[in-house]
């Protein structure tokens, strides 16, 4: 009896410790999605109560003033080449750092882990000093890191590399070694060995990387602010910044476009949350 007692106040406890933190999570995202439909008289006068009507003509304006399309053009752009090329190199990476275990190997890979523990912030300086002045002319077309989506690209792969090989290697050793040795039996080339048999088997990291990259990248504010200096460029976090003005706030408009701004991750998220947890565990942990 005593036990069964003990028991049902545990998961009274754990059930009341959920409804808080589930509190805390969705608090702000309720006062972010009600105070985007008032005005700013409705906001000041009342932050939590509903608005007076859900009209979307505050989401109209701010789309006109971010210029929404546009940015949200720049912003696909820049995040999913970013991730197309890092979930193509770091899973190549990881899978030959895993499978030859030399002691090269060994170093490259602890090499690849130690740049995670570099703050950006440590390194933003010279590199933007370096790549404002790098410039280069292929098949008579004038290239540039500064002012231009490919460089941004360019910096988010590197950037992005060293936790998402981290991660692809934990997973590349649950993928039995077996099959490897049958399709090299069967006549695959190393090259159809890792994209018939090796790559299908890292999906559920795959989607772990995308999601974990696209979150990163999609709400990046610093890096674009750095690189990105024309206004036809700008990304979502840059055009939403622009609400925020040094001595007024619009904030109707600001809330609107930053709901605008989560939206895209969100779904992408929904579609995407199954294979998440399991690619976490998978991965960083056996890692």
């Amino acid at each position: 009896m005593k036990s069964n007692r003990l028991e049902r106040h545990r998961l009274t406890g754990l059930t009341l410790l959920g409804w808080i933190l589930s509190l805390a999570i969705l608090g702000p995202v309720y006062i972010l999605v009600v105070n985007s439909f008032k005005s700013r008289k409705q906001i000041f006068a009342d932050q939590l109560g509903w608005p007076e009507s859900f009209d979307f003509q505050y989401y109209i304006n701010a789309a006109k003033q971010m210029n929404y399309f546009n940015s949200l053009k720049n912003s696909l752009l820049v995040v999913g080449i970013s991730i197309v090329f890092i979930i193509v190199f770091a899973s190549m990476a990881a899978w030959a750092l895993e499978r030859r275990r030399t002691r090269a190997s060994k170093y490259l890979f602890f090499m690849f882990i130690s740049m995670i523990l570099i703050p950006f912030q440590a390194v933003m300086i010279p590199l933007v000093q370096y790549f404002t002045t790098w410039r280069f002319t292929l098949f008579g077309l004038k290239f540039q890191m500064v002012d231009s989506l490919y460089g941004l690209i360019f910096m988010n792969i590197g950037f992005g590399m060293s936790m998402s090989i981290f991660l692809y290697h934990g997973f590349v050793k649950t993928v039995p070694l077996e099959l490897e040795e049958s399709a090299h039996i069967d006549g695959c080339t190393r090259w159809q060995t890792f994209w018939q048999i090796i790559f299908p088997n890292l999906t559920p990291i795959t989607v772990t990387v995308a999601i974990l990259n696209l979150i990163s990248y999609w709400n990046d504010y610093l890096l674009p602010s750095l690189i990105l200096r024309k206004p036809a460029l700008r990304t979502i976090p840059l055009s939403t910044f622009f609400f925020f003005g040094q001595f007024n706030i619009q904030w109707n408009l600001a809330l609107a476009g930053l709901v605008m701004t989560i939206l895209p991750a969100v779904l992408f998220y929904l579609l995407a949350q199954r294979y998440i947890i399991s690619g976490v565990m998978a991965g960083a942990i056996k890692g």
